[in-house]
Protein backbone atom coordinates (compact mmCIF):
# COMPACT_ATOMS: atom_id res chain seq x y z
CA UNK A 1 0.00 0.00 0.00
CA UNK A 2 1.02 3.69 -0.09
CA UNK A 3 3.33 4.86 2.66
CA UNK A 4 4.30 7.47 4.52
CA UNK A 5 7.06 8.07 2.05
CA UNK A 6 4.78 8.38 -0.85
CA UNK A 7 2.85 10.84 0.58
CA UNK A 8 4.95 12.95 1.73
CA UNK A 9 6.76 12.48 -1.60
CA UNK A 10 3.29 13.76 -3.27
CA UNK A 11 2.77 16.29 -1.08
CA UNK A 12 6.00 17.85 -2.91
CA UNK A 13 4.01 17.37 -6.17
CA UNK A 14 1.81 20.78 -6.54
CA UNK A 15 -0.19 19.87 -9.40
CA UNK A 16 -0.82 16.21 -8.22
CA UNK A 17 -1.85 17.88 -4.82
CA UNK A 18 -4.38 20.38 -6.59
CA UNK A 19 -5.83 17.72 -8.60
CA UNK A 20 -6.28 15.40 -5.41
CA UNK A 21 -8.30 18.65 -3.43
CA UNK A 22 -10.06 19.06 -7.32
CA UNK A 23 -11.63 15.65 -7.51
CA UNK A 24 -12.64 16.11 -3.62
CA UNK A 25 -14.47 18.69 -3.96
CA UNK A 26 -16.20 17.23 -7.17
CA UNK A 27 -17.17 13.90 -4.97
CA UNK A 28 -18.11 16.37 -2.19
CA UNK A 29 -20.48 17.91 -4.91
CA UNK A 30 -21.54 14.88 -6.06
CA UNK A 31 -22.61 13.49 -2.62
CA UNK A 32 -24.74 16.24 -1.72
CA UNK A 33 -25.69 17.26 -5.51
CA UNK A 34 -29.58 17.10 -4.46
CA UNK A 35 -29.28 19.36 -1.60
CA UNK A 36 -27.03 21.64 -3.63
CA UNK A 37 -29.40 21.37 -6.72
CA UNK A 38 -32.56 23.84 -5.95
CA UNK A 39 -34.64 22.13 -8.35
CA UNK A 40 -35.29 18.57 -9.53
CA UNK A 41 -33.03 17.23 -12.52
CA UNK A 42 -36.26 16.35 -14.23
CA UNK A 43 -39.17 19.14 -13.70
CA UNK A 44 -39.69 20.92 -16.35
CA UNK A 45 -40.66 24.79 -16.81
CA UNK A 46 -42.14 25.33 -19.95
CA UNK A 47 -41.61 29.13 -18.97
CA UNK A 48 -38.38 29.01 -19.17
CA UNK A 49 -37.10 27.19 -22.46
CA UNK A 50 -33.97 28.01 -23.43
CA UNK A 51 -33.40 30.93 -20.66
CA UNK A 52 -30.33 32.11 -19.79
CA UNK A 53 -28.26 31.77 -16.78
CA UNK A 54 -29.95 34.41 -14.57
CA UNK A 55 -27.65 37.69 -13.19
CA UNK A 56 -27.65 38.02 -8.94
CA UNK A 57 -28.03 41.71 -7.84
CA UNK A 58 -26.83 43.32 -4.36
CA UNK A 59 -28.17 46.47 -5.20
CA UNK A 60 -32.08 47.56 -6.20
CA UNK A 61 -32.67 51.47 -6.73
CA UNK A 62 -29.46 52.69 -5.43
CA UNK A 63 -30.51 50.32 -2.26
CA UNK A 64 -28.73 47.31 -0.90
CA UNK A 65 -30.94 44.56 -0.14
CA UNK A 66 -28.70 41.52 -0.55
CA UNK A 67 -28.48 38.63 -3.32
CA UNK A 68 -31.75 38.51 -5.62
CA UNK A 69 -32.85 38.27 -8.91
CA UNK A 70 -35.30 39.88 -11.19
CA UNK A 71 -38.32 38.07 -12.48
CA UNK A 72 -38.06 37.36 -16.64
CA UNK A 73 -40.02 38.94 -19.23
CA UNK A 74 -39.74 36.69 -22.74
CA UNK A 75 -40.71 38.35 -25.90
CA UNK A 76 -39.86 36.83 -29.59
CA UNK A 77 -37.23 38.81 -32.04
CA UNK A 78 -39.47 39.61 -34.47
CA UNK A 79 -36.48 39.55 -37.36
CA UNK A 80 -34.95 35.77 -35.81
CA UNK A 81 -38.11 34.59 -33.61
CA UNK A 82 -35.56 33.42 -31.16
CA UNK A 83 -37.07 33.78 -27.69
CA UNK A 84 -35.38 36.72 -25.90
CA UNK A 85 -35.40 36.99 -21.97
CA UNK A 86 -35.21 40.55 -20.44
CA UNK A 87 -35.04 41.01 -17.17
CA UNK A 88 -38.49 42.24 -15.27
CA UNK A 89 -36.95 45.12 -12.78
CA UNK A 90 -40.32 45.79 -11.32
CA UNK A 91 -40.22 42.34 -9.25
CA UNK A 92 -37.18 41.00 -7.24
CA UNK A 93 -36.75 38.02 -6.17
CA UNK A 94 -34.28 37.52 -2.82
CA UNK A 95 -32.16 34.12 -3.23
CA UNK A 96 -32.29 32.41 0.73
CA UNK A 97 -30.46 29.48 2.14
CA UNK A 98 -31.70 26.46 3.53
CA UNK A 99 -35.45 26.62 1.69
CA UNK A 100 -37.83 23.90 0.86
CA UNK A 101 -38.58 22.70 -2.51
CA UNK A 102 -38.89 19.95 -4.63
CA UNK A 103 -38.59 16.53 -2.43
CA UNK A 104 -35.54 14.52 -3.15
CA UNK A 105 -33.96 11.19 -1.41
CA UNK A 106 -30.86 11.36 0.40
CA UNK A 107 -29.10 7.87 1.23
CA UNK A 108 -32.99 6.96 1.55
CA UNK A 109 -34.09 9.73 3.77
CA UNK A 110 -36.76 11.74 2.50
CA UNK A 111 -36.14 15.79 2.87
CA UNK A 112 -37.58 18.84 0.57
CA UNK A 113 -34.12 20.95 2.31
CA UNK A 114 -32.02 23.05 -0.54
CA UNK A 115 -28.86 24.75 0.60
CA UNK A 116 -30.32 27.78 -1.83
CA UNK A 117 -33.37 28.82 -3.58
CA UNK A 118 -35.97 31.41 -3.91
CA UNK A 119 -39.14 31.63 -2.12
CA UNK A 120 -40.97 31.87 -4.62
CA UNK A 121 -43.54 29.50 -7.07
CA UNK A 122 -40.74 27.66 -10.20
CA UNK A 123 -43.58 29.07 -12.68
CA UNK A 124 -42.72 32.63 -11.70
CA UNK A 125 -39.27 32.90 -11.14
CA UNK A 126 -36.27 30.51 -11.47
CA UNK A 127 -32.43 31.19 -10.10
CA UNK A 128 -30.78 29.52 -13.02
CA UNK A 129 -26.85 29.42 -12.26
CA UNK A 130 -26.26 27.62 -15.56
CA UNK A 131 -29.49 28.84 -17.90
CA UNK A 132 -32.20 25.88 -18.76
CA UNK A 133 -32.65 23.53 -21.84
CA UNK A 134 -35.12 23.12 -24.26
CA UNK A 135 -37.77 22.32 -22.05
CA UNK A 136 -36.79 24.97 -18.94
CA UNK A 137 -35.15 22.02 -16.77
CA UNK A 138 -32.20 23.77 -14.22
CA UNK A 139 -28.34 23.02 -16.07
CA UNK A 140 -26.72 23.82 -12.94
CA UNK A 141 -29.04 21.16 -10.99
CA UNK A 142 -28.92 18.75 -13.90
CA UNK A 143 -25.17 18.65 -13.74
CA UNK A 144 -24.63 18.34 -10.65
CA UNK A 145 -27.29 15.07 -10.24
CA UNK A 146 -25.52 14.08 -13.68
CA UNK A 147 -22.19 13.78 -11.85
CA UNK A 148 -23.58 11.09 -9.92
CA UNK A 149 -23.30 8.47 -13.24
CA UNK A 150 -20.63 10.17 -14.30
CA UNK A 151 -18.23 9.82 -11.38
CA UNK A 152 -19.77 6.92 -9.82
CA UNK A 153 -19.23 5.11 -13.74
CA UNK A 154 -15.72 6.10 -13.86
CA UNK A 155 -14.79 4.46 -10.59
CA UNK A 156 -17.04 1.04 -10.68
CA UNK A 157 -15.57 0.36 -14.36
CA UNK A 158 -12.44 1.58 -13.34
CA UNK A 159 -12.20 -1.03 -10.11
CA UNK A 160 -13.56 -3.79 -12.10
CA UNK A 161 -11.13 -3.54 -14.92
CA UNK A 162 -8.31 -3.24 -12.59
CA UNK A 163 -9.36 -6.89 -10.78
CA UNK A 164 -9.95 -8.67 -14.38
CA UNK A 165 -6.53 -6.76 -15.45
CA UNK A 166 -4.56 -7.84 -12.53
CA UNK A 167 -5.94 -11.73 -12.16
CA UNK A 168 -5.24 -12.02 -15.62
CA UNK A 169 -1.66 -10.20 -16.02
CA UNK A 170 -0.53 -12.43 -13.17
CA UNK A 171 -1.81 -15.34 -14.26
CA UNK A 172 -0.37 -14.46 -17.74
CA UNK A 173 3.28 -13.21 -16.25
CA UNK A 174 3.37 -16.10 -13.76
CA UNK A 175 2.32 -19.44 -15.88
CA UNK A 176 4.36 -18.14 -18.91
CA UNK A 177 4.32 -20.49 -22.12
CA UNK A 178 1.38 -21.30 -24.64
CA UNK A 179 -0.83 -19.68 -21.73
CA UNK A 180 0.93 -16.26 -21.80
CA UNK A 181 1.33 -16.39 -25.84
CA UNK A 182 -2.75 -16.79 -25.70
CA UNK A 183 -3.73 -14.09 -23.40
CA UNK A 184 -1.22 -11.76 -24.99
CA UNK A 185 -2.71 -12.43 -28.41
CA UNK A 186 -5.93 -11.64 -27.42
CA UNK A 187 -5.04 -8.88 -25.65
CA UNK A 188 -3.67 -7.77 -28.95
CA UNK A 189 -6.90 -8.52 -31.11
CA UNK A 190 -8.61 -6.09 -28.24
CA UNK A 191 -6.17 -3.06 -28.34
CA UNK A 192 -5.86 -3.62 -32.12
CA UNK A 193 -9.86 -2.26 -32.24
CA UNK A 194 -10.45 1.18 -32.61
CA UNK A 195 -11.89 2.02 -29.14
CA UNK A 196 -15.33 4.72 -29.15
CA UNK A 197 -16.75 2.58 -32.36
CA UNK A 198 -16.03 -0.88 -30.08
CA UNK A 199 -17.54 0.84 -27.21
CA UNK A 200 -20.01 1.94 -29.42
CA UNK A 201 -20.67 -1.57 -30.86
CA UNK A 202 -20.54 -3.05 -27.64
CA UNK A 203 -23.39 -0.82 -25.89
CA UNK A 204 -25.57 -1.24 -28.87
CA UNK A 205 -26.09 -5.35 -27.67
CA UNK A 206 -27.77 -2.91 -24.50
CA UNK A 207 -31.71 -3.65 -25.32
CA UNK A 208 -33.34 -0.22 -25.63
CA UNK A 209 -36.34 -1.38 -23.45
CA UNK A 210 -33.79 -2.07 -20.23
CA UNK A 211 -34.51 0.34 -17.18
CA UNK A 212 -32.17 3.76 -16.70
CA UNK A 213 -30.94 1.61 -14.11
CA UNK A 214 -30.08 -1.27 -15.88
CA UNK A 215 -28.26 0.79 -18.76
CA UNK A 216 -25.85 2.19 -16.08
CA UNK A 217 -24.85 -0.78 -15.38
CA UNK A 218 -24.51 -2.21 -18.76
CA UNK A 219 -22.05 1.07 -19.43
CA UNK A 220 -19.73 0.02 -16.78
CA UNK A 221 -19.88 -3.28 -18.02
CA UNK A 222 -19.34 -2.10 -21.43
CA UNK A 223 -16.38 0.00 -20.52
CA UNK A 224 -14.48 -2.47 -18.20
CA UNK A 225 -14.84 -4.68 -20.94
CA UNK A 226 -12.01 -2.95 -23.02
CA UNK A 227 -10.08 -0.89 -19.92
CA UNK A 228 -8.50 -4.36 -18.22
CA UNK A 229 -5.96 -5.09 -21.47
CA UNK A 230 -3.49 -2.08 -20.45
CA UNK A 231 -3.24 -3.00 -16.63
CA UNK A 232 -2.92 -6.40 -17.48
CA UNK A 233 0.53 -5.45 -19.50
CA UNK A 234 1.78 -3.93 -16.30
CA UNK A 235 1.03 -6.54 -14.00
CA UNK A 236 2.16 -9.10 -16.73
CA UNK A 237 5.65 -7.27 -16.64
CA UNK A 238 6.21 -6.97 -13.22
CA UNK A 239 4.75 -10.38 -12.22
CA UNK A 240 7.45 -11.67 -14.33
CA UNK A 241 10.33 -10.56 -11.89
CA UNK A 242 8.26 -10.86 -9.11
CA UNK A 243 7.83 -15.05 -9.75
CA UNK A 244 11.25 -15.49 -8.90
CA UNK A 245 11.44 -13.28 -5.83
CA UNK A 246 12.33 -15.60 -2.46
CA UNK A 247 9.26 -14.83 -1.12
CA UNK A 248 7.10 -16.46 -3.95
CA UNK A 249 9.67 -19.23 -4.04
CA UNK A 250 9.49 -20.24 -0.42
CA UNK A 251 5.89 -19.70 -0.86
CA UNK A 252 6.16 -22.76 -3.74
CA UNK A 253 8.23 -24.32 -1.16
CA UNK A 254 5.49 -24.47 1.25
CA UNK A 255 3.36 -26.09 -0.87
CA UNK A 256 1.06 -23.17 -1.92
CA UNK A 257 -1.06 -23.27 -4.73
CA UNK A 258 -0.49 -21.44 -7.24
CA UNK A 259 -4.24 -19.36 -6.91
CA UNK A 260 -2.88 -18.25 -3.22
CA UNK A 261 0.37 -17.51 -4.45
CA UNK A 262 -1.06 -15.20 -7.38
CA UNK A 263 -3.52 -13.53 -5.24
CA UNK A 264 -1.57 -13.15 -1.72
CA UNK A 265 1.74 -12.91 -2.67
CA UNK A 266 1.97 -11.25 -6.29
CA UNK A 267 -0.69 -8.32 -6.28
CA UNK A 268 -0.56 -7.13 -2.99
CA UNK A 269 3.23 -6.54 -3.82
CA UNK A 270 1.74 -4.33 -7.06
CA UNK A 271 -1.03 -2.76 -4.66
CA UNK A 272 0.63 0.56 -5.16
CA UNK A 273 1.14 0.66 -9.05
CA UNK A 274 -2.38 -0.55 -9.63
CA UNK A 275 -3.18 2.20 -7.43
CA UNK A 276 -1.31 4.64 -9.84
CA UNK A 277 -2.75 2.88 -13.24
CA UNK A 278 -6.34 3.45 -11.73
CA UNK A 279 -5.86 6.66 -11.02
CA UNK A 280 -4.90 7.21 -14.61
CA UNK A 281 -7.45 5.29 -16.19
CA UNK A 282 -10.50 6.82 -14.32
CA UNK A 283 -10.06 9.93 -17.29
CA UNK A 284 -10.45 7.01 -20.06
CA UNK A 285 -13.40 6.11 -17.93
CA UNK A 286 -15.00 9.75 -17.94
CA UNK A 287 -14.20 10.32 -21.61
CA UNK A 288 -15.92 6.47 -22.53
CA UNK A 289 -19.15 7.17 -20.89
CA UNK A 290 -19.43 10.55 -21.72
CA UNK A 291 -18.76 9.44 -25.16
CA UNK A 292 -21.77 7.18 -25.78
CA UNK A 293 -24.10 8.85 -23.64
CA UNK A 294 -23.73 11.83 -26.16
CA UNK A 295 -24.04 9.47 -29.22
CA UNK A 296 -27.42 8.35 -27.53
CA UNK A 297 -26.15 4.67 -26.83
CA UNK A 298 -25.84 5.63 -22.95
CA UNK A 299 -27.21 6.47 -20.02
CA UNK A 300 -31.22 7.43 -21.08
CA UNK A 301 -33.75 9.39 -19.78
CA UNK A 302 -34.65 10.74 -16.81
CA UNK A 303 -31.38 9.76 -15.58
CA UNK A 304 -29.19 12.15 -16.30
CA UNK A 305 -25.01 12.56 -17.25
CA UNK A 306 -22.54 14.43 -18.16
CA UNK A 307 -22.44 13.16 -21.53
CA UNK A 308 -26.31 13.37 -22.06
CA UNK A 309 -26.51 17.12 -21.10
CA UNK A 310 -23.36 17.87 -23.85
CA UNK A 311 -25.83 15.92 -26.55
CA UNK A 312 -28.03 19.49 -26.30
CA UNK A 313 -25.29 21.57 -27.86
CA UNK A 314 -23.78 18.63 -30.49
CA UNK A 315 -24.55 21.52 -32.91
CA UNK A 316 -22.79 25.23 -33.74
CA UNK A 317 -26.37 26.77 -34.13
CA UNK A 318 -27.10 25.19 -30.42
CA UNK A 319 -23.80 26.17 -29.17
CA UNK A 320 -24.60 29.73 -31.06
CA UNK A 321 -27.70 30.71 -29.95
CA UNK A 322 -27.60 29.02 -26.48
CA UNK A 323 -23.64 28.80 -24.90
CA UNK A 324 -24.73 27.40 -21.86
CA UNK A 325 -25.56 24.08 -22.88
CA UNK A 326 -22.17 23.58 -23.27
CA UNK A 327 -20.97 23.96 -19.91
CA UNK A 328 -21.50 19.89 -18.80
CA UNK A 329 -18.44 19.62 -20.80
CA UNK A 330 -16.09 22.00 -18.52
CA UNK A 331 -16.92 19.80 -15.51
CA UNK A 332 -15.68 16.84 -18.23
CA UNK A 333 -12.53 18.20 -18.93
CA UNK A 334 -11.71 19.27 -14.83
CA UNK A 335 -12.54 16.18 -13.58
CA UNK A 336 -9.98 14.63 -16.40
CA UNK A 337 -7.05 16.90 -16.05
CA UNK A 338 -7.66 17.04 -12.01
CA UNK A 339 -7.50 12.72 -12.06
CA UNK A 340 -4.75 13.29 -14.55
CA UNK A 341 -2.85 15.33 -11.92
CA UNK A 342 -3.02 13.13 -9.29
CA UNK A 343 -2.19 10.27 -11.40
CA UNK A 344 0.74 11.74 -12.69
CA UNK A 345 1.76 13.18 -8.67
CA UNK A 346 1.28 9.35 -7.80
CA UNK A 347 3.36 8.31 -10.03
CA UNK A 348 6.22 10.16 -9.41
CA UNK A 349 6.18 9.69 -5.67
CA UNK A 350 5.75 5.81 -5.88
CA UNK A 351 8.77 5.78 -8.30
CA UNK A 352 11.44 4.06 -6.43
CA UNK A 353 14.20 5.76 -8.63
CA UNK A 354 12.98 9.36 -8.18
CA UNK A 355 15.35 11.87 -7.78
CA UNK A 356 15.63 12.95 -4.12
CA UNK A 357 15.34 16.77 -3.96
CA UNK A 358 18.39 18.15 -3.20
CA UNK A 359 19.94 20.43 -0.13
Amino acid sequence: MISKRVIRQFKKHKLGVFGFWIVVFLYILMIFSDFIAPYSYKTTHSKFSYAPPTKIHLFHEGKFVGPFVYGLKKERDPITFLLNYQEDKSQIYKIRLFVKGEEYSFFGIKSQLHLFGLEADPQEAMILLFGADRFGRDVFSRTLVGSKVSLTACLLGTFISLVIGAIIGAISGYYGGWIDIAIQRFIEILRSFPRIPLWLALSVILPPSWPSTWVYIGIIIVLSFIGWTGVARVVRGMTLSLKEKDFVLAAKVCGAKDFKIITRHIIPNLSSYLIVVATLSIPGMILGESTISFLGLGIKEPMTSWGLLLKDAQSLTEIAVHPWLIIPGAFIMISVLAFNFMGDGLRDAIDPYRTVEKV
